[in-house]
């Protein structure tokens, strides 16, 4: 691998592959990972979205160097976690589902200890915690303790404590679950921060406006494979018509709707749920007046943009995966 390379590929992955290991005598294990390929280039946001169980965490873990691959190239830093997983772990951050947090200890307190594991100086630790308590907004609250906190403060102190090295490259794991509307923006305002910083960000979420917001390019998993890749936009485009109407009629009439307008010889891909039925179309306003042409009087109809939650349906279906 060139240097060059190494500089614009901060992570890339050929074939990359995870198979749990054998639960019981004769189980072959798992197969969390089957074969993807991808690459993260520096300054970008990068996303795996996916049901549970898709492979997403899996990936993840590898990337960190906290669970070894078992098939298949991964390099991070141009380097091979198999060999050089400490000095790899060393230039990333690391912002995990659970905050983990020290709840004893103060805020300021959480970061001056975490920046002890990478052998920073002591001064050097107390110049970032308190330029990371700024970045996280938590000045104020720095000598706090961590169990006085709000969930959305939580999330940007763990945010904050993953960077005291100075990482390359920040892996999120569904950092805005749980969290309320205006926490989740503030969120996404400081994650836009570290980009526009050129630190490169690696992140699973279960929110499709989260990652048409923050990816500049993402991949859909589904069984350990990836599904679709691309930047949200190019997603929407291909696998997406532009409109969506949304009919939802009374009790027992979704079935008779959906068929009629089935009948009627369109080519437009419907779906028909449980509360409603989805027309996805060109345009949505035409696709309501064909509605009411074929005498369907919907409770209520709603015109929408195709988004990226359109895509993710369609490519993992809609059963609930646990």
């Amino acid at each position: 691998m060139t240097a060059e390379l190494v500089t614009t590929e901060l992570v890339r992955a050929e074939g990359l592959t995870k198979r749990h290991p054998p639960r019981q005598k004769g189980d072959v294990g798992q197969l969390a990972v089957d074969g993807i390929n991808f690459t993260l280039k520096r300054g970008e946001v990068f996303g795996f979205l996916g049901p549970n169980g898709a492979g997403k965490s899996s990936t993840m873990r590898m990337i960190a160097c906290v669970s070894p691959i078992t098939d298949g190239t991964l390099r991070v830093f141009g380097l091979d976690p198999s060999r050089d997983g400490r000095v790899i772990r060393s230039r990333l951050g690391v912002v995990p589902q659970d905050d983990a947090l020290d709840v004893e200890l103060t805020v300021r307190e959480n970061l001056l200890i975490y920046g002890r594991y990478f052998g920073l100086a002591k001064p050097v630790i107390a110049a970032r915690a308190a330029e990371l308590l700024e970045f996280a907004q938590l000045t104020d609250r720095a000598d706090d303790l961590v169990d006085a906190l709000s969930g959305g403060m939580r999330r940007r102190l763990t945010i904050a404590r993953a960077l005291i090295n100075e990482p390359e490259v920040v892996l999120l794991d569904e950092p805005t679950t749980g969290l309320d509307p205006q926490a989740r923006h503030l969120l996404w305002d400081r994650l836009f921060a570290l980009k526009q910083q050129g630190i490169a960000l690696i992140l699973t979420t279960h929110y499709m406006d989260e990652a048409e917001q923050l990816c500049d390019r993402l991949v859909v998993m589904d069984g350990g494979r990836i599904v679709a890749s691309g930047s949200p936009a190019e997603l929407i485009t291909r696998y997406a018509p532009p409109e969506v109407l949304e009919l939802r009629f009374g009790p027992g009439d979704q079935q008779t709707a959906h068929d009629k307008i089935m009948d009627a010889g369109t080519t437009d891909r419907v779906e028909l749920l449980s509360d409603r039925v989805l027309w996805y179309c060109g345009h949505g306003e035409t696709a309501l007046a064909t509605v009411q042409e074929l005498g369907l009087t919907p409770v209520t109809a709603l015109v929408r943009r195709s988004g990226l939650e359109d895509v993710f349906l369609h490519l993992t279906g809609r059963k609930l995966v646990e």
